[in-house]
């Protein structure tokens, strides 16, 4: 069996895709302190249909990342099972990275040889992540900001809604079609894919399996083997359920806007499919999620920078503060991110600009949960050191109880002390350490205790930044959360003939027990409950403890599908 060429020229470890599919497969390296397992990029070209008009080239390609172990088969078809990964809302198939090498590892350890698909949904080909690649901030931030080149190449600018009119028409349909597209072209035999393949996801992507669950394929809900149950051995959930709706996500309401994100970020849908639809290809509603502030492709791009600093500079001081041009996105998120209370959001001082921080330390400020303010973005990788730390009493006070779904658990920290020392970062695994001063609210409850930290900065830095397929996702189609929220219009209900899809098959579900779904724990589904995890820490969390105990996920998900 002759494998398709890599990127690389040099043959590829993988199963063959279906004949007249090109495809590509390229190692990817990485400095991840989990050993003994093997990733590569696998890239095939899978045309968009016709009827989403004019696109760029690059987006008639599918990717994902491949984890397996080093010394298991090189064929897919061989391994003893295959994780395919759906991922949430504004999430790539980096977002996967420690999970997937966790898992790969554990069951290597056991004496099996899985394998990790991390999926990368179709609208990440409108990113241009050249300047994250060259491993150089400085050059990141000249290539995006100052018009530099790399190799020749110049940054267009960050996309509009008007320039991805096809955008429009990327939703629910096209986005398990290619899921499906991309499992028959890598393992064509439906027997093995139902055998061996465990279909999963974070977040929105436990939704989205359980859509694919129930998807008939072929166009004739009388057969069977084209269903998307059929496809699949069992399924997983990471921080969310197997669901055909929005509705455990954001406690009934069915739609991600007020939940999970602000509200303002999703367009209603009160008037129905064929309203929002044409509103969608007319361009009056906006193709991709963004808001002026927060939530756009610059400032997930911005992230991605963030963790760049943090991964090849962890304990320098940032300079990103004064690299990066002061435009109203910029300060408007940082004010947003880094204000200690109203007045000081309200007044624009002190800014995040004013605080001598280290680079891990401004990764921390957006992204832990101890500190970012929206839950879908929150992660437990340990809290600021230092200097004098203040409650943080904005958008949500500490002594409010906001709402799981959208704000977090755990009460909020800031530095409190501008143009004065350096403030570090203390990682998850040195809180609780002889020398941790233990920073406390103005309750004195603390911040943080070793409970409640598990994932690495390092490794979230890395999974921002080192990966070729991000963990973010700078465009998300805007008719992909919409058409979830119309999964009853005929247009759409008429493709999901199989109701019983997703019972069909076993399913383990993991929740994270400070995460998104804090306040109600889906009992029915039998979950693993996680104390101390966040939304992303599911994805995030580091293979050892700080309790010496292996990570938990990775041991029961390694574990689950296997025949006896």
């Amino acid at each position: 069996m002759t494998a398709a060429p890599s990127a690389c020229g040099a043959p590829a470890d993988a199963t063959p895709a279906a004949a007249g599919t090109a495809r590509t497969e390229t190692p990817v390296s990485s400095a991840s302190p989990v050993a003994g397992v093997a990733e590569t990029q696998v890239s095939l070209r899978i045309p968009l249909p016709a009827s989403a008009g004019s696109h760029p080239a690059g987006c008639d390609r599918l990717s994902y990342l491949r984890y397996r172990s080093s010394d298991g088969p090189t064929a897919s078809a061989d391994a003893d099972r295959v994780l395919v990964a759906q991922p949430g809302i504004l999430e790539g198939a980096g977002a996967f990275d420690s999970v997937a090498r966790n898992t790969v590892r554990a069951a290597a350890d056991r004496g099996e040889h899985i394998e990790f698909w991390a999926l990368d949904r179709r609208s990440n080909c409108l990113e241009d992540n050249t300047g994250i690649a060259t491993g150089s901030v400085s050059r990141a931030v000249g290539y995006y900001y100052e018009g530099r080149r790399i190799d020749g190449r110049a940054f267009d600018g960050f996309l509009t809604s008007d320039q991805v009119g096809w955008l429009g028409e990327v939703g629910l349909e096209q986005t398990v079609r290619d899921q499906y597209d991309l499992l028959t072209a890598e393992l064509p035999d439906q027997r093995l894919r139902k055998e061996k393949v465990l279909c999963g996801g974070h977040s929105l992507g436990g939704v989205l399996t359980g859509v694919f669950s129930t998807w008939d394929f072929d166009g004739d809900s009388a057969t069977k083997a084209d269903a998307g149950y059929n496809q699949c051995a069992g399924y997983f959930a990471l921080d969310t359920t197997i669901a055909v709706n929005l509705d455990d996500l954001n406690g009934g309401s069915g739609t991600l806007d007020g939940g999970l994100l602000p509200r303002g970020t999703v367009p209603g849908t009160d008037l129905g499919y064929t309203v929002v639809q044409a509103g969608l290809r007319s361009g009056a509603l906006p193709r991709f999620l963004a808001l002026p502030a927060v939530i756009n492709p610059e400032i997930m791009n911005l992230l991605a920078i963030s963790g760049l600093a943090a991964r090849t500079a962890p304990d320098a001081l940032s300079t990103l503060r004064n690299a990066l041009p002061a435009n109203d996105n910029i300060e408007t998120t940082t004010r947003t991110m880094f204000s200690k209370n109203a007045a000081v959001f309200l007044s624009g001082r002190p800014t995040i600009r004013d605080f001598r921080l280290t680079n891990e330390a401004v990764l921390g400020a957006f992204m832990d949960d101890n500190s970012a303010p929206l839950s879908f973005i929150q992660t437990s990788v340990g809290l600021f050191d230092g200097g004098r730390l203040a409650d943080k009493d904005f958008p949500v006070s500490n002594d409010v109880q906001g709402s799981p779904a959208l704000f977090g658990t755990e009460p909020k920290a800031i530095p409190d002390e501008p143009d004065g020392p350096l403030y570090t970062w203390r990682g998850f695994d040195r809180v609780g350490a002889p020398d941790d001063p233990v920073h406390r609210s103005a309750d004195g409850t603390p911040f943080t205790t070793a409970a409640k930290e598990v994932s690495d900065i390092g490794e979230l830095a890395r999974s921002l930044s080192e990966q070729p397929l991000d963990l973010t996702e700078d465009y998300f189609p805007t008719k992909l959360v919409t058409d979830l929220a119309l999964v009853d219009d005929a247009r759409i209900a008429r493709h999901m003939a199989h109701p019983e899809g997703p019972t069909a098959r076993p399913v383990i579900t993991f929740v994270a027990g400070d995460g998104i779904l804090a306040d109600r724990v889906p009992a029915d589904r039998n979950p693993v409950v996680l104390p101390g995890y966040q939304h992303l820490d599911v994805l995030t969390a580091a293979p050892v403890q700080n309790d010496g105990s292996r990570e938990r996920i990775a041991t029961l998900l390694s574990a689950f599908g296997k025949r006896p």
